[in-house]
Parts: C-alpha cells; sequence; structure tokens
C-alpha cells in the first residue's frame, strides 16, 4: 500500500466527514426554513444573508452553555451515550459511494472510502449500535423520564431494523450483491431499483422515519408525556451531540436510500455524457446528481414532519410487526415468484 493513497484515502474520509457534518448543521437551518414556508412564515433571518449564519450562532451558543451533570453514578455512561449516537452516525458514510472515479495527475480516484463485499451489512451493524447510544444516555441520565424515552426510542429501533433488513432481501435477490458499489453501478441510465422494488422502497423508507427517530415516529421525544426524551437532562455540546446525530442520521439514511433504490450517482445520459464531456466532467455531475437526489429525501423528511401529527405507542409497533413485516415477506416470496418465471 503505497503513501500516495493512504493521503488520498485520508483526504476523501477528511472531506466526507466535513460533508456530513455541514450537511446536518445546515439541515437545522433548512428544517426552520421548511417549517416556516409550510406555515406561512418567514423563519430564521437575522443572523447573516436568509439566515444563513443561524447553525454557526446555534453552535456557539450550545458550546457557551453551562455544562450540567445530574446526581447519577454513571457519570462516564452519561458521557460515552452521545458519543456513540454521534459516532456511529458518522461511520456509516464510510462504505458509501458518493461518485463513480475522477482521474487526477493521471490517477485514478475511486470517490469511495472504502469497498467492502458485504458493506450492506456493515450499514445495519452500524445502525443497531446506535441503539446503545440512546438507550446509555438514557439509562445514565438517572431521570424517569429519560429511560422511558430511551426504552421507546430502542424497542422502536430494533422493532423497524427486522422490517428494513426484511425489504432489503428482495432487492438483493434481484442484484445479487451486497456491495454498495456494485449496487450503484447496477443502476445506470433509468433502470433503478426503485421501479422494480416499489414495495421495498416504500417498506424501507417507512423503516428510515423510525430509525431516525423522525415524525411521525418521533415518540422517543414526545414532549407531552416525557419531557424531552431521552436527552431531557443533556446540556452543551453532549446535547448538540444527540441533535447533531439525528441530522447525520437522516443525511446518510437519503443517501443510502438514493444508492439503493434511485441509482445513486448515475442519471440519464450518464454514458453520452462520459463520450462527450469525458470522465471527470461527466462524474462530478453525477455527484452532483446523487446530492439532488439526497435534498429530495432531506426535504421529505422535513415535509412529514411539519404536516402528520405523530402516532400513538401501539400504532407504531402494530405498524412494524403486523403491517410493515408480513408485507415484507410477501414482496420477498412475490420477487422470488418473478425470478423463476422470468429468468
Amino acid at each position: 500500500m503505497d503513501s500516495a493513497f493512504i493521503i488520498e484515502k485520508s483526504i476523501f474520509i477528511t472531506a466526507i466527514f466535513a460533508i456530513t457534518m455541514v450537511m446536518a448543521m445546515y439541515s437545522t437551518w433548512a428544517e426552520r426554513k421548511v417549517a416556516a414556508f409550510l406555515q406561512d412564515r418567514i423563519g430564521p433571518n437575522r443572523a447573516g444573508v436568509w439566515g444563513l449564519l443561524q447553525p454557526l450562532a446555534d453552535g456557539l451558543k450550545l458550546f457557551s452553555k453551562e455544562e450540567f451533570f445530574p446526581n447519577t453514578p454513571n457519570r462516564f455512561l452519561f458521557i460515552v451515550g452521545p458519543a456513540i449516537a454521534m459516532s456511529t452516525a458518522l461511520m456509516t458514510s464510510a462504505v458509501m459511494p458518493w461518485g463513480d472515479k475522477l482521474i487526477i495527475g493521471g490517477r485514478e480516484i475511486i470517490l469511495q472510502a472504502t469497498d467492502i463485499d458485504v458493506a450492506l451489512l456493515y450499514v445495519f451493524g452500524v445502525v443497531s449500535v446506535g441503539v446503545y447510544g440512546i438507550m446509555i444516555g438514557g439509562w445514565a441520565s438517572n431521570n424517569k423520564f429519560s429511560l422511558m424515552g430511551a426504552v421507546r426510542a430502542s424497542s422502536q429501533m430494533i422493532s423497524y431494523e427486522v422490517a428494513m433488513g426484511l425489504s432489503i432481501i428482495a432487492l438483493l435477490m434481484m442484484t445479487g450483491t451486497l456491495s454498495l458499489k456494485e449496487i450503484a453501478a447496477q443502476q445506470s441510465e433509468w433502470r433503478w431499483n426503485v421501479l422494480y422494488q416499489p414495495v421495498s422502497f416504500l417498506i424501507f423508507l417507512i423503516c428510515a422515519f423510525a430509525e431516525t427517530n423522525r415524525t411521525p415516529f418521533d415518540l422517543a421525544e414526545c414532549e407531552s408525556e416525557l419531557i424531552g426524551g431521552y436527552h431531557t437532562e443533556y446540556s452543551s455540546m453532549k446535547m448538540g451531540f444527540y441533535l447533531f446525530a439525528e441530522y447525520a442520521n437522516m443525511f446518510i439514511s437519503s443517501a443510502l436510500l438514493s444508492v439503493l433504490f434511485f441509482g445513486g450517482y448515475n442519471y440519464p445520459g450518464m454514458a453520452w455524457a462520459i463520450e462527450n464531456w469525458g470522465v471527470n466532467t461527466a462524474n462530478i455531475l453525477g455527484i452532483l446528481a446523487l446530492f439532488i437526489k439526497i435534498c429530495g429525501f432531506i426535504f421529505f423528511y422535513m415535509w412529514v414532519r411539519w404536516t402528520i401529527p405523530r402516532f400513538r405507542y401501539d400504532q407504531l409497533m402494530n405498524l412494524g410487526w403486523k403491517i410493515l413485516i408480513p408485507l415484507a415477506i410477501v414482496n420477498i416470496v412475490v420477487t422470488g415468484v418473478c425470478m423463476l418465471a422470468f429468468k
């Protein structure tokens, strides 16, 4: 392994980390702007032009707030909880294909931090660890409302991970691979997986809302019942880590939805663009196409939050166990039958 490769990957990983943080930061601004638009308000407009400096002002406010520690015998775990939540949110970006390749100085640069054969299993493994960040934080807070919020969040995430995993099986039967790079490469031009697996996409999308604790699945932060949920006792940047982790998870889940079902960096006419404009220009447009898809899903997350009220907890569990899981199993059977019939 040469030093140039290590430097190249280090720069790329740092860039992806920075982009994820910036996207998470400005998602907080976009959330308030979208909410204001839907409610016929103005939204943040004081800090900078169109309020674009508002996320920086919020960050400075969180940094300057007093560090508060509740009366808990688990002070170490109280600190570790938000660190786990933030770390797992960032780790999933390592296997995401952000583009095809660029040729710089005669060297081919793959626009992916690492390409492993079991990338999807890695993503599901890391996402499942994120549950511990929420559960540990709520339990170590020594607050019954925080603990109830953590139990709600963890049981919800575990329940919907089952349906999410089953929804992906039908897609894997079609693609024949667990590599996100290969799944994206198979969707050239308009051959997007959402056209062949719309039920898998719908189930995965609903489960993504539940996994990120977004409305209408934000029962873990139900203010009318649980104050602030599992992060009630948190302050300063520990609170900021939990908030950033939610928006980072939104960004990564939107990227995953784009790669699995909407062609990732592929766009109609990409082969023509490579032939006429060159590899670099065509693939830069591919990166732009991927981020347009990601921003579309992030907007959808926000649109749903300010449009649909949250479920009751029994409705949430019924949807996961009695509707989504059976539907995903039926979809697997139908996909298998169709593959046998039309092979």
